[in-house]
């Protein structure tokens, strides 16, 4: 990148976004600066990783680069679109020959941003590629009369507001975007923190402490389950 990661001072939406780069410092530099920006970043180092975290959970843009581990990039984003993932892709790479822009269009990119670049241009595209679409954004997610609104990051249980931290946002919104679905304690750590995170054994289980007290405390109905020895569930059945 030309100069290093120099966030841009425009205000903008929050982006969910994936960053398939096995250059892992540039993938923890373009983090932090996306970061800075209050997007919300997953990483993955290889094909596979990429691929399932891109068919499970929903982003706004995937951020891939083509000389990937095991499956490239051009192979990643054909499959995507095989399987009607249409999250929006940028292609990174240093390959800038023209027959590799179009085998990457091809493949299903949306758009095409060679090594180096300036981290304003990435942020530009980036912005350019969420407005498209087309992941439709839920204008509210609802288990029992727990409701999420994901274009204002609000939470209520029935009418009461509940306050969370950035983290026990994520947490909750993934744990609802699969209601009745038992999600494995690596999954969650994978789609919250990112693949790759090292966290303290217990940090997964303190976040979800602090979900249940302000989620199911005091309500006679619990919708945040443990599942022992595999993970957790959200759904509105009282059995754990």
């Amino acid at each position: 990148m030309n100069g290093g990661v120099t966030p841009g001072n425009q205000t903008h939406q929050r982006m969910r976004i994936l960053l398939v780069e096995d250059d892992g410092k540039l993938a923890r530099l373009l983090r932090k600066g996306l970061e800075e920006e209050r997007h919300a970043v997953t990483l993955a180092s290889t094909g596979p990783q990429g691929l399932e975290l891109s068919q499970t959970y929903t982003f706004d843009v995937i951020v891939l680069d083509v000389m990937l581990p095991v499956l490239n990039g051009f192979e990643v984003a054909r499959r995507l679109r095989q399987e009607h993932v249409r999250t929006p892709i940028l292609i990174l790479t240093a390959r800038d020959a023209t027959g590799d822009v179009v085998r990457g269009l091809d493949a299903g990119a949306d758009d095409y941003l060679t090594k180096p670049f300036a981290f304003d241009e990435l942020l530009a595209r980036l912005r350019a590629l969420s407005r498209r679409g087309p992941v439709e954004p839920s204008s509210r997610l609802s288990v029992a009369d727990l409701t999420l609104e994901p274009s204002t990051h609000r939470v209520f249980r029935g009418d009461k507001p509940v306050h969370l931290s950035r983290t026990e946002y994520v947490l909750l919104e993934l744990l609802m975007r699969h209601k009745g679905r038992v999600l494995s304690r690596a999954t969650i750590i994978e789609a919250v923190w990112s693949v790759g995170s090292t966290i303290e054994n217990n940090t997964l289980e303190a976040f979800i402490r602090l979900l249940r007290r302000k989620v199911d405390d005091g309500r006679p109905a619990r919708l945040i389950h443990t599942v022992r020895g595999f993970g957790y569930v959200l759904r509105e059945d009282q059995s754990s």
